[in-house]
């Protein structure tokens, strides 16, 4: 699962923890973000559940490119998202509550009346699963009330925003008022330009792996109130 970004001269397959990256980036510019360690942390590695599924996307059979992170099937990407937390809680269990969070706040947007009976029961599953795992952890943390709803909030912008930038979407205003504690902000990720489609898995998944590596840096300006795609 992939983001797909078309620079005229190929496809840019940056990978979700690639853009995650951006993320983490994002928060550590952030102006007031508290634990700090801990949300920058769960922002750069909140696609952590990706990683190996990046190395070997599937095939959209349709557009002969790698699946996108919209084009995942359910199955998969609830498996990926309920891994997610449970690798961070190596690494934090902070990071790893708002991960959980991030993951459930996702699916409860998705309209269920949409899905056939056995997808919907599916995700009320998952729901369930990070409601409990979200409350052991919370019980182990001992977070000040409110906190953890608000850095989740703060971590659906950076995700948000790091989409926008790879995705080249408007911004419209989510930079006003601005957030960063600089004037000027530049992030980057990595990504790998693919020519042209492919028929096979197996011939994509080698393109994939030996396609070049593209540098994808913005810009975040506070006197513009744009961002501005930085060299390559």
């Amino acid at each position: 699962m992939v983001i797909r970004r078309d620079d005229g001269e190929g496809v840019v397959c940056i990978g979700q923890a690639s853009h995650a990256w951006l993320s983490g980036q994002l928060a550590r510019a952030w102006r007031d973000v508290e634990p700090r360690e801990e949300v920058c942390l769960a922002a750069e590695q909140h696609d952590v559940g990706m990683a190996q599924w990046d190395l070997e996307p599937a095939l959209n059979a349709e557009t002969g490119l790698p699946q996108s992170f919209m084009e995942m099937p359910l199955d998969v990407h609830l498996a990926l998202w309920t891994e997610a937390p449970r690798k961070l809680c190596t690494q934090s269990l902070y990071a790893a509550t708002l991960v959980s969070m991030h993951g459930t706040a996702l699916y409860e947007r998705r309209d269920l009346t949409k899905l056939g009976d056995a997808d919907a029961q599916k995700v009320r599953g998952y729901l369930a699963g990070q409601r409990a795992l979200q409350e052991e952890l919370r019980g182990r943390l001992g977070a000040p009330e409110g906190e953890l709803e608000r850095n989740q909030q703060l971590l659906w912008k950076l995700d948000w925003l790091s989409l926008a930038l790879c995705l080249d979407w408007d911004l419209e205003d989510a930079l006003d008022p601005w957030p960063f504690d600089r004037d000027e902000v530049v992030v980057r990720c990595e990504g790998r330009r693919l020519e042209g489609t492919f028929d096979d898995e197996r011939t994509m998944h080698r393109a994939l792996a030996s396609a070049p590596r593209v540098d994808v840096s913005f810009r975040l300006d506070r006197a513009a109130s744009r961002r501005t795609p930085g060299p390559r």
